[in-house]
């Protein structure tokens, strides 16, 4: 069963096989490793020996089982799962909020930031997590009202768990000190959540965390496509697109049977946003993959424990993110080490770092895949002040010169040069209407000084609305 070998893969002890012990080293040293080791093991050991104690009761009790999570206790209200696998599933949890509900309002959001071309490779699904089945009975009625549209095309489904069905929500462990009512609540949400990434699995290739309380950038699905696109053959186990608690949270369906496993089990340890942290470093990716601008907002001023007022809003959110469409970048300043040409047009956490000396005529060619009519560039070169690119020119191209020397920008439109290394032009498809291969940054002055391209946002207009302009 999945849970068992998952349990087992998470309990696996890791040898102290990494410590290399050169032969001159001082034999105090040797001892001192050594010692050190076998605490470390034997500390590791009382964890295993505790976790499959703890693992053994729960199967003992009967409320546990390799069984007990699995679709078949999840109860479909609304809607039709597809019958073909889509690209994208959107995942969200909703409880009662005694102040304010903002679960319509997210899922108007969802769809409405959101083109039909997008929405057809998307399935939302919305756990309707309260045991007050008067509360379920009335909201799923009020999704069936506003929503039936996204229902009959299989886009949304409602689903629901009885609470029966259930661990046990009271009497748990207060770790970190927490209330009984906090633990309850975040114990209950890590269980909520495990049911929905468990009934999610396989419906698409990816899958979205979401909360209940959020509004989305426009066309955040294609936005989405294009950074996993920029990542290529990397390995990643979760994606980051806001910086706020469990918004945001990219994984691949392969990974969801894992993940609501994981949460099950250890449900009571510690909230939600902690166990997915644990998730990610345990199957090995250790940094979090993060892109910016974010694409999903908190728009919620009650929380759903207690009614607690909050405001928390992430600054990095942007209503209308750029689109930078699909394209090989060039440059002929050598990069340092992981900081290549592909990071500043990526929109991810790190960015373009060339070498000096930085000469006239250098260049940082982005040519895209298809011709696309632009609307908006934004470049950010620097860090904190330094490594600016002083003195460049900013050019748009019709056409690509594959030459002996590499791939030329030909054709140029000139919108401008940096300033203060920075550049920001909106409106270019009103005086460069037709569409365009490339966008060429040109250095104009040499420079001593090593270079920093923060970022390059292309924003680009779809052929209708070029053709309405």
């Amino acid at each position: 069963m999945v849970l068992q070998k998952w349990s087992h893969l998470d309990l696996v002890v890791p040898e102290a096989s990494g410590m290399k012990v050169h032969l001159k080293v001082n034999v105090k040293a040797v001892l001192g490793l050594l010692i050190l080791a076998s605490l470390f093991i034997s500390f590791r050991r009382v964890q295993w020996t505790e976790q499959t104690e703890s693992r053994r009761w729960m199967e003992n009790s009967g409320w546990w089982s390799p069984g007990s999570l699995s679709r078949a206790s999840v109860r479909l209200l609304a809607g039709a799962p597809p019958q073909k696998q889509k690209y994208l599933t959107v995942g969200l949890s909703s409880v009662k909020r005694t102040k304010e509900n903002y679960l319509l309002s997210t899922l108007h959001s969802i769809f409405s930031q959101s083109s039909e071309k997008e929405l057809a490779d998307m399935v939302v699904v919305v756990l309707l997590a309260d045991f007050d089945l008067n509360f379920v009975q009335e909201t799923l009625g009020s999704i069936i009202e506003r929503f039936s549209a996204r229902l009959s095309q299989g886009q949304l489904l409602v689903i629901h768990v009885d609470e029966e069905i259930y661990p046990p929500l009271t009497g748990l462990k207060r770790n970190f000190n927490d209330p009984p009512d906090r633990v309850t609540f975040r114990s209950k949400q890590n269980v909520d959540y495990a049911y929905l990434v468990q009934f999610s699995a396989n419906i698409s290739q990816y899958y979205l965390m979401l909360e209940d309380d959020v509004s989305c950038s426009k066309g955040f699905l294609s936005t989405i496509q294009g950074h996993i696109r920029s990542l290529q053959s990397s390995t990643w186990i979760t994606l980051e697109f806001s910086k706020l608690g469990y918004i945001g949270k990219l994984y691949q369906s392969r990974d969801l049977l894992h993940l609501g496993q994981f949460l099950y089990l250890f449900y009571q340890e510690m909230p939600c946003d902690f166990l997915l942290t644990h998730f990610r470093t345990l199957l090995m990716q250790n940094k979090p993959i993060r892109f910016q601008p974010s694409l999903f907002q908190h728009m919620g001023t009650y929380s759903s424990f207690r009614n607690i007022y909050n405001r928390l809003k992430d600054e990095d959110f942007n209503a209308d993110p750029a689109h930078n469409p699909p394209a090989d970048v060039y440059t002929d300043i050598v990069s340092y080490n992981e900081y290549g040409p592909q990071q500043a047009y990526g929109q991810g956490a790190y960015y373009f770092w060339g070498k000096s000396p930085i000469v006239k005529g250098n260049f940082f060619l982005i040519a895209f895949h298809e011709p696309v009519v632009i609307s908006h560039i934004l470049i950010q070169t620097g860090k904190n002040g330094k490594d600016l690119l002083v003195s460049g020119d900013v050019e748009l191209g019709e056409s690509l010169m594959k030459t002996s020397a590499g791939t030329k920008c030909t054709g140029s439109h000139v919108l401008g040069s940096l300033q203060d290394g920075q550049f920001e032009k909106l409106d270019i498809h009103l005086t460069v209407k037709s569409p365009v291969l490339c966008l060429n940054i040109r250095v104009t002055a040499s420079q001593s000084s090593w270079v920093i391209i923060k970022t390059i946002q292309v924003w680009t207009v779809s052929k209708s609305e070029n053709e309405a302009g």
